[in-house]
């Protein structure tokens, strides 16, 4: 017994041909370096946003201005406590434009690019890294999938930003270059679901445009569904029998949130003078749609959300805290996560002994992994509502709708955002760094070491319900 504990320390702690002892210590664990690598884009965006030059009136921005606008731009959530059309000069609304890019991208995945241009290879580290960020199966993929992040964002953000140049140029009577501006800058947020606009009332003046709205929706929802679903639709788009169980649940869940989602906002705000209402019937569906399409996680809004019915709150509340697809520029807890819950309790209340879908059993390992995402996202979104609920005097559905935004990473809000105390701003710049990383990423990154075990404990059942 002790020569076979001995052969199993010595394998253990061996340096094998090719590993990086860094990784082996922990040092090098991909979830801490992505974390590390947005912590880094937030203060260089937040010291950019405290110049000057920044602003439009005199002296800078605050700290606490430009923390939150820097971690709502890098965290594509789209949340703001100042008029992003009116308070930030041009070099500003660069800067924010910079970071939702590169928070869309991913810092990671934006680093492996680059050195990939430059030196043609990845060292394993950045592989590993990169396939932390993009959700790549497979390490050898991580080239592919790099690429096709950087051809995907930059073909989908130019068409959307040609048609709203042309748009605003033809309809609008803005100058050739302010057009372009305005259609590069609202492409960018709407791909990259951050629902920043340089109008002060966002696209409420839109509302009834489909040639605004539209563009920008698709843009969203191509976003939302993730690069590996896009990917592999270009690379199977006529042998949809060889999709993947991701991609299929992806765009399952995608068509079932987005139509029931359209219904739901149409039909509970269709009289509400102050949204739908005001409208007539082919804007009130055109508005419907859009906003159904918002909550998934982009942000934008084209009718006032403060005025929107308490049911709808909630209701948009679900549909915020689900999100969009994985490895995308959506935040939420995933429509994957969703399904996969989904599928579970069903083959629990059918006493199945699997969970089944798409004539696939679904791991095991995905399941807890689902589970822990939920559990761990109610519980932020809960702490958090709880505490500013105590120390606010706004409606709970106020504060609930803005807990949620920011932790998915949405950005709608009922209009309280610029209002709340600083010490309920900073809850919020928490829960939308936690949001885009992701509960699981966050949480594995702060663990030290990981643990490995080589045995298993005898099965304990306690009572359930």
């Amino acid at each position: 017994m002790p020569a076979q504990l001995a052969r199993i320390v010595a394998h253990l702690t061996s340096r094998r041909p090719g590993d990086d002892s860094r990784w082996r210590l922990g040092l090098g664990n991909p979830g801490r370096t992505v974390v590390a690598g947005f912590a880094a884009g937030l203060v260089v965006g937040t010291v950019l946003l405290m110049l000057p030059v920044a602003r439009t009136g005199p002296g800078g921005a605050t700290p606490l201005e430009a923390l939150f606008t820097a971690t709502s731009a890098l965290c594509v959530t789209g949340l703001a406590v100042v008029d992003t059309a009116t308070y930030w000069t041009p070099f500003g609304q660069v800067t924010i434009l910079a970071l939702i890019q590169v928070g869309g991208f991913g810092i990671m995945t934006l680093a492996s690019l680059l050195g990939l241009l430059i030196s043609r290879r990845l060292g394993l580290g950045s592989r590993i890294v990169a396939a932390a960020e993009t959700k790549s199966v497979g390490l050898g993929d991580v080239r592919t999938v790099l690429l096709g992040v950087a051809k995907i964002s930059l073909t989908v953000e130019a068409v959307t930003a040609l048609v709203l140049t042309v748009r605003f140029a033809t309809a609008y009577d803005h100058p050739v270059g302010t057009s372009l501006w305005l259609g590069v800058f609202h492409a960018v947020s709407a791909f990259n679901n951050a629902g920043f606009a340089l109008f002060s009332d966002n696209l409420v003046g839109f509302a009834a445009d489909p040639w605004i709205c539209l563009p920008i929706a698709v843009a969203v929802i191509l976003g939302g569904l993730g690069f590996p679903v896009i990917m592999e639709l270009l690379r199977r788009r006529t042998r949809p029998r060889r999709w993947s169980v991701h991609t299929r649940l992806t765009l399952l869940m995608t068509a079932v949130l987005l139509v029931g989602g359209t219904v739901f906002m149409t039909v509970a705000e269709w009289g509400n003078p102050q949204t739908l209402g005001a409208l007539d019937p082919a804007g009130r569906l055109l508005a419907g749609f859009f906003q159904a399409v918002m909550p998934r996680t982009a942000g934008f809004n084209s009718v006032d959300i403060g005025s929107m019915n308490t049911g709808t709150l909630l209701g948009t509340d679900v549909l915020m805290f689900i999100g969009g697809g994985s490895a995308g520029t959506a935040g939420g807890i995933k429509v994957g996560t969703f399904a996969v819950l989904l599928v579970a309790i069903v083959a629990e209340l059918r006493a199945a002994p699997d969970a089944e879908i798409f004539d696939r059993r679904l791991s095991p390992t995905a399941v807890r992994q689902a589970l822990a995402v939920a559990l761990l996202s109610v519980a932020a979104v809960v702490a958090s509502t709880i505490t500013i609920a105590m120390t606010s005097t706004y409606t709970l559905d106020q504060i609930l709708y803005e807990v949620v935004s920011a932790f998915a990473t949405v950005g709608l809000s009922t209009g309280i955002t610029a209002d709340l105390s600083p010490g309920h701003q900073l809850i919020l710049v928490v829960l939308m760094f936690a949001g885009r990383l992701g509960p699981v990423t966050l949480a594995s990154a702060l663990v030290l070491r990981e643990q490995n075990r080589l045995f298993r404990r005898p099965e304990g059942r306690p009572l359930i319900g």
